[in-house]
């Protein structure tokens, strides 16, 4: 692209033909020939000289309209979605009218209503495209425009235009950078289509578009006169749309690298792993989980091991970022992936080697052997089906049983967790429930296939602490009752002294403490056990010093 914008600035410096001098003696010379090494056209004229003079004129009528459709409709956008009631819902309706027709139909109409004419067919792609701004730009002011930094700059007595063009243009201008530079390629295609059909540029002017038009006349003779401008067209725009692309990656970290793909079913596996050895319960050997990014995998736990045996509570803790999660969701390959690789370790479960299953083997042990138990059982439970609706989904995806049966087993499950009604708490949606009631229908869709093992991440963090307390007691209950091995996860030392048999320490991706809970908890060796400890409130006591981060020791 940057070679084609130099050369058609460059224009009048070349020592081109004349690209408007016809000469019928020479008319559709081939390519290569002395003095014209495009050829020629129809009319004898010099193939260079018109395609650097059109790609001139069609780089500067695709940009200008790019330009003008986004200053129109990015204010149109604006004010309709910052201002919001009558104005939002006039300005916008009239978009709505402009987008009711096919921007090529509207683009024609506009043509046909002013006259041919390159000027014109500038300005019928302008209005084909004022409603795409329009429309992209109105729904980013109007997710702002009650936004607190907003609020506070009208309580701090700014007036609304002042707001506009201070807090929400820049908020909203790498919208509007994206949105331009990734449709500036389609609209110097549909200024070239209105020239192919002679709507555009008038002769004797040359455009990209004109030149199509003519070559097309002679495509079977002369297939050079419509292939060179074409292959102008399509490097224009695809390189267009790749620059476009770059700079939206650029405005948005989060896209940086590309858009990320959907992940898997499972979390990706190195190739060349050795295989686990059946164990009593769970059995985690060397795990590593890396995840990809720009400038290399970046390691976030690293040489884990663990074992979790039937009817025990293990607590793995550590402060946050620590790994927690990330090695709950390796353990039946819930990583996400991309970006998540296991990269080395074994992950056993009894006579499973849950890195060599298939996507397939994960499914059927997912919720029936092997069940979780969430941090926010808001976001994670469905807001639009009945709780009681989603446990029985749970319960009929692994086994064969009909509806009523399912329902019956609901009920039980939720009685079994303590939820109050069971009969008639299932009808409800997740919204319409307590925290901790959330949490408990959590619990007894973890139970409903009874499961040999429950990874509960973090599943007190959003409660309070009477809340807490029962939920605690509840699994320490079920556990006991259904001889369950139990995974809990927390940053919380209190919370896991009360339930946990054994703890594991994490600090930056590595288990750097493991021990039987109460002599852990009593003698703690390692600095993070003994920061986690001091960081509990006491009642009473005051602290003694400002908390500090505890380095990350070297392995």
């Amino acid at each position: 692209m940057a070679v084609v914008g130099a050369v058609a600035l460059a224009a009048p410096l070349l020592p081109l033909a004349d690209p408007n001098a016809t000469a019928p003696a020479a008319r559709l010379l081939p390519p290569f020939t002395p003095g014209a090494w495009l050829g020629t056209d129809a009319l004898g004229r010099d193939l260079l000289a018109r395609l650097v003079w059109g790609t001139r004129v069609s780089l500067a009528v695709g940009l200008a309209a790019a330009l003008l459709a986004a200053l129109v409709g990015s204010a149109i956008g604006l004010a309709a979605g910052f201002l919001g009631g009558r104005t939002e819902t006039i300005l916008m309706r009239v978009i709505d009218v402009l987008m009711a027709f096919p921007y090529l139909l509207l683009a024609l109409a506009v043509v046909a209503a002013l006259g041919p004419g390159l000027l014109n067919a500038l300005y019928a792609v302008v209005v084909a495209n004022i409603p795409f701004f329009a429309r992209t730009v109105r729904g980013a002011a109007a997710a702002l425009r009650g936004r607190d930094f907003v609020e506070a700059a009208r309580l701090s007595g700014m007036g609304e235009t002042r707001i506009l063009l201070t807090e929400v243009l820049p908020n909203v201008m790498p919208v509007i950078v994206i949105t331009a530079s990734t449709t500036v390629g389609w609209m110097i295609l549909e200024t070239a289509g209105l020239s192919f059909l002679g709507l555009g540029s008038q002769p004797p002017q040359a455009d990209l578009g004109a030149m199509l038009g003519e070559g097309r006349k002679v495509l079977i003779t002369a297939p050079a006169v419509a292939a060179v401008p074409g292959l102008v067209v399509f490097l224009i725009v695809m390189s267009l749309n790749l620059i476009g692309d770059g700079l939206r990656d650029a405005l948005d970290p989060r896209l940086r690298g590309g858009t990320p793909g959907r992940p898997g079913a499972a979390t990706r596996v190195a190739p060349g792993l050795a295989p686990a050895a059946p164990a009593e319960g769970l059995a985690v050997r060397d795990l590593t989980v890396a995840f990809a990014r720009p400038e290399g995998a970046a390691d976030a736990v690293r040489g884990v091991s663990l074992a979790v045996a039937p009817g025990e509570c293990l607590g793995l803790v550590g402060e946050s970022g620590s790994g927690k999660s990330v090695t709950a969701h390796a353990v039946t390959r819930l990583v996400a992936s991309p970006p998540g690789l296991i990269r080395g370790g074994t992950i056993a479960f009894r006579d499973d080697d849950l890195l060599a299953l298939p996507p397939e083997g994960l499914r059927r042990l997912r919720g029936r052997r092997i069940a979780y138990v969430f941090q926010d059982p808001l976001t994670t439970l469905h807001p639009l089906m009945r709780v009681g609706d989603q446990v029985a989904e749970a319960i009929r995806v692994h086994r064969v049983l009909p509806a009523r049966a399912a329902r019956t087993r609901t009920r039980d499950l939720f009685a079994a967790v303590m939820l109050p009604e069971p009969e008639t708490i299932g009808l409800a949606y997740p919204h319409e429930l307590s925290g901790g009631q959330r949490q408990r229908v959590a619990i007894a869709m973890a139970l409903a296939n009874d499961p040999d093992l429950i990874v509960a991440d973090e599943p007190t963090t959003a409660l309070d602490v009477t809340v807490q307390a029962e939920i605690l007691d509840l699994l320490d209950r079920l556990r006991r009752e259904r001889h369950l091995a139990i995974l809990f996860i927390s940053h919380d030392v209190g919370v896991v002294r009360r339930i946990c048999d054994r703890v594991a320490v994490m600090q930056g991706g590595r288990i750097v403490e493991e021990g039987e809970t109460r002599a852990l908890l009593a003698a703690p060796r390692h600095p993070v056990t003994r920061g986690l400890i001091a960081a509990m409130p006491v009642l009473g006591r005051r602290r003694s010093a400002e908390p500090r981060p505890v380095p990350e020791a070297r392995p």
